[in-house]
């Protein structure tokens, strides 16, 4: 086509009367060509045409219907249809914002790049496009049309006090049905428009609202797409739908496409909410109000310069991408998807061996799938089609006669009327197609009756009172106390005679939610007595099913899969928790037991599993006295206990029952007492649930996140809460407990009284800066002292050392005293070492050394640069008249004492190789003989010291 015609983008919002423009455009001029999105909307504008100038001389031209006169002047297609090379007078493209469609996106895209009118080209739609259209057409003028009526956000409305002329929109064909069942009981009725309906029905629905025999319409958004009705109000019954890959919320401008069809011509309108369908934002209401959305950025785009040399060529060529900003390459559609499929069948490939077979292949994946049964289905049935056009040039007629015959059937429910009209509109499709038949007359003509009879019945089922007639059923069933048979399927939705019931989660049946009054207690009463041999089914199922199929969940309930069977309830014990099970009244005795028994089972092998450690510990029979009871005591705290609960415990511990104890991998440290092997994130799991069971908590609090070293101190949490995470709470922040005691072993070389430093070890393990670490040490008893000091600059023969690669672990690692990168493992790699600290804290992303010194800006090269450090000291008082610390006394006899003494005014200089200042006394009397320390206890020391400070 000519790229020199007018091109104008006619935009704005609904109800502005751009198709009329669009219609009274193209009849001024000679020949014209509009696209439409939909086979219903193009429907309605051929009718409009055809009264005005007569069907000799427009054409209608969809996927499953055409109409061509000999001397036609104006084609009306949908935008997928429409005719090129044509060289008509007009062309028009509606609803062009449907370009940033994922599904048929790239199909509009074409049509805004390459389809023209010789003489004049209109594309409308939202305002929304402005951007990209004046980008990808610089050449296209922009007509702005204002709304002919005000649109008025009304709120939340029940569907019982629904004004009369009001569409209620829902996005899934069970919810429309289920709205049109309650209009029926609640308001007399309701006409029903989806866009999979044929126009046929489609239209006498319309019909019976049009004419006043409904005051209701019930629709999908199907009637957002240029249906003209006379409604006055608009509501939503949900906010999201289903795109063909997920759930979704609806976009604003979109929610607007479809609320402007209240309020036609110069008639205000309304729009708002109903069923479960939250209030809309006030934002939201007021853009669509408005008119007021965001721009479109990318549009949809699909290589239209196919190679149809090979298939593997043509598929190369369908998935070029884009150039350019305004682009962006369209989500494969589902004819490259089954053209992809068919490329693996052999005698497919074999077929297309030259341009014109694989042309026709593509035409043949080009079918839409009607059916929506499942891509295998639809590419199984395009591959005989397909092997029949290429074997014979057309498909056999009695194939045709087959296929039909099938489908031509009037009985049946609406599902099932609906299912043959989806499946008639595939060979509708292969009528219309030049060449595919040997008769096209008649098997377009023949398609094309079956498709009316489906339509008329379908149409008939629509308007019958389906609420009564299921109802009915149901009744008469139960009085003639015949057995009803009952299915559910994998979605758990529940069928009673064919008929939706409600649904089963787990072991609870939940009634259909549109079911009232007499109604709902004919289907409670019908959907209990035909489930209940699926409930000893389901009871068989669940009581075989393996445990990776079952759950606990941080409040104690049981899952199977996604529903709920049970809940966790306190034991006579911590580690015997018990099961109560949610199972109806109707499923009976037997079914309640066995799940009750396959739940036991499950959370019985669950500690088993996790705590066997613990469990081997209360077991050992060796174990006797003083070593007997302090196990009693870590199997009643589940594996994690607080040194200062149990301090004198521990003191009256003796080496061999220490060692009794260790075997079972108890660690005796400064802090805490506890069991490695139940640090990792599984066990701590399901310790904080035992433990918020037995302590009766009605809330439970959840694990923190694995692998952290430090979290932020939980301020609302139950008392204990810090230590059944295995974790100890210290100033702002909490520290995991066993690397709490790798910092205590490296707290026991400094000199606690006369103050240290910091080390960038320190720092390290515990992945802080040297604020936080300042905070924490504080919260574990000792002072923290701020100063600044004259920073110390390296010599110029040593290298200065590259802060990010000191932030990394691996870095860290070369440290030989500590390497963090081999000793600080997450708990599920060993018993006794840790997860490594970068993962603590993003906020120490600087490395130990730089973090310790914490530099000020940069200063002018004649002003000397400070740092800041901190001194620590055990701030805790030492009861007066008490013997000197323990290191001093075990430092008799050595010359020195245990620790580096600190050069300067009593506090630590920071810096390596500082000599001492100022005297110290030590005392030369030998040690009192008193009770032996573990040799084996890394804090021996600091642990006598802990005692003395008590």
């Amino acid at each position: 086509m000519s790229g020199s015609s007018r091109i104008v983008a006619v935009l704005g919002p609904t109800n502005t009367g751009k198709t009329h423009y669009a219609i009274e455009r193209m009849l001024g001029h000679r020949t014209g060509v509009i696209g439409l999105p939909l086979r219903l909307l193009a429907r309605e504008i051929y009718d409009k045409i055809v009264a005005v100038r007569g069907p000799s001389v427009v054409a209608l031209v969809t996927g499953e219907e055409r109409i061509v006169p000999p001397r036609t002047q104006y084609w009306v297609c949908t935008v997928e249809a429409m005719p090129e090379g044509m060289g008509a007078d007009f062309v028009a493209v509606d609803e062009i914002q449907l370009c940033a469609d994922p599904e048929r996106g790239h199909v509009f895209t074409d049509r805004l790049l390459r389809a023209r009118g010789t003489s004049e080209t209109l594309f409308l739609g939202s305002d929304t496009m402005r951007g990209p259209i004046a980008a990808l057409v610089p050449e296209a003028q922009f007509v702005r049309r204002e709304r002919m009526s005000q649109l008025v956000y009304s709120g939340s409305k029940k569907i019982s006090r629904m004004p009369a002329r009001s569409a209620i929109v829902g996005f899934s064909v069970e919810n429309v049905y289920a709205i049109a069942e309650l209009l029926r009981r609640q308001k007399g009725g309701a006409a029903v428009v989806m866009g999979a309906l044929s126009p046929r029905t489609r239209n006498a629905q319309v019909d019976l609202y049009q004419n006043g025999e409904v005051d209701y319409l019930v629709a999908t958004d199907a009637i957002g797409m240029g249906l003209n009705l006379d409604v006055n109000h608009v509501a939503f019954s949900s906010l999201t739908k289903f795109d063909g890959r997920r759930m979704r919320p609806l976009a604003p401008n979109e929610l607007a496409q479809i609320a402007g069809r209240a309020g036609r011509g110069m008639s205000d309108g309304t729009f708002g909410v109903t069923g479960e369908a939250p209030p809309l934002d006030e934002g939201v209401a007021q853009a669509i109000m408005d008119s007021r959305f965001t721009p479109m950025k990318k549009l949809n785009w699909r290589n239209a310069a196919l190679r149809f040399g090979s298939v593997d060529a043509l598929i190369d060529s369908l998935e070029v991408g884009p150039t350019g900003e305004h682009l962006t390459k369209a989500r494969p559609a589902d004819d490259l998807n089954v053209l992809k499929s068919l490329s693996q069948v052999i005698e497919v490939m074999a077929r297309a061996s030259d341009g014109q077979s694989v042309r026709l292949l593509w035409d043949v994946c080009r079918i839409p799938d009607f059916r929506g049964i499942s891509h295998g289905e639809h590419a199984s049935l395009l591959e005989v089609i397909y092997g029949h056009l290429h074997e014979r040039g057309s498909i056999p007629d009695d194939f045709m006669a087959r296929q039909i015959r099938r489908i031509d059937r009037m009985d049946g429910d609406i599902d099932a009327l609906s299912k043959r009209l989806a499946y008639i509109r595939t060979w509708t499709y292969v009528a219309q197609r030049n060449g595919w038949v040997r008769d096209e007359s008649h098997w377009r003509e023949e398609t094309r009756t079956v498709e009316d009879r489906l339509s008329d019945a379908l149409h008939d089922r629509l308007t019958q009172r389906f609420v009564d007639r299921r109802t009915s059923v149901l009744l008469r069933r139960l009085k003639q106390k015949e057995a009803l048979l009952a299915e559910v399927n994998d979605k758990g939705e529940v069928t009673v005679e064919g008929e939706f019931v409600g649904r089963l989660e787990g072991f609870r049946f939940i009634p259909d939610k549109a079911a009232q009054g007499t109604e709902a207690k004919a289907l409670k009463s019908a959907s209990l007595q035909a489930l209940a041999p699926q409930f000893h089914l389901r009871a068989d199922r669940f009581y075989n099913a393996p445990d990776t199929e079952i759950d606990f969940t941080d409040q104690g309930g049981l899952m199977w899969g996604e529903y709920a069977v049970g809940k966790l309830v306190a034991g006579a014990e911590p580690l015997k928790p018990v099961v109560e099970v949610f199972v109806d009244e109707a499923a009976g005795p037997d079914v309640e037991q066995k799940v009750q028994r396959r739940l036991q089972h499950f959370i019985d092998r669950k500690v088993a599993a996790l705590f066997e450690p613990l469990l081997n510990l209360s077991r050992d029979e060796e174990l006797t006295g003083l070593a007997k009871g302090f196990a009693f005591r870590m199997v009643e705290a589940l594996g994690v206990l607080p040194r200062a609960h149990v301090a004198q415990e521990v003191k009256d511990l003796d080496q061999d029952a220490r060692g009794a104890l260790r075997k079972h991998g108890i660690r005796f440290g400064q802090f805490t007492i506890f069991m490695p092997l139940l640090l990792k994130p599984a066990p701590t799991r399901l310790r904080l649930v035992l433990w918020a069971l037995s302590s009766g908590l009605q809330e439970f609090p959840e694990a923190p996140p694995p692998g952290l070293v430090t979290v932020p101190v939980a301020k609302d949490a139950p008392q204990g809460y810090d230590t059944m995470c295995g974790y100890r709470d210290a100033g702002e922040r909490s520290i995991r407990i066993d690397m709490l005691e790798r910092l205590a072993d490296m707290l026991r070389a400094e000199d606690s009284r006369g103050g240290f430093e910091a080390k960038p070890d320190m720092l390290s393990i515990t992945g802080m800066t040297l604020e936080q670490f300042a905070d924490l040490m504080q919260g574990l008893g000792y002072k923290a002292e701020r100063g600044e000091r004259e920073k110390v600059k390296p010599t110029p023969a040593e290298p200065v050392p590259d802060t990010t690669e000191a932030a990394t672990p691996e870095t860290a690692a070369d440290t030989p005293e500590q390497p963090v990168a081999e000793e600080n493992p997450a708990p599920e790699t060993t018993s006794e070492e840790v997860a490594t600290p970068a993962e603590a804290s993003a906020e120490a992303t600087e490395s130990p050394e730089a973090v310790a010194e914490a530099p000020a800006t940069e200063p002018a090269s004649d002003e000397p640069e400070v740092e800041v450090f901190f001194t620590f000291t055990w701030g805790r008082q030492r009861p007066q008249n008490r013997g000197p610390r323990r290191e001093q006394r075990q430092g008799q006899g050595k010359g020195k004492p245990r620790g580096k003494p600190q050069e300067g005014r009593g506090k630590p200089q920071g810096k390596k190789g500082g000599k001492p200042q100022g005297a110290k006394t030590f005392s030369s009397r030998p040690p009192k003989k008193e009770k032996a320390i573990d040799p084996d206890n890394p804090f021996a020391a600091a642990l006598m010291g802990l005692k003395d400070g008590n």
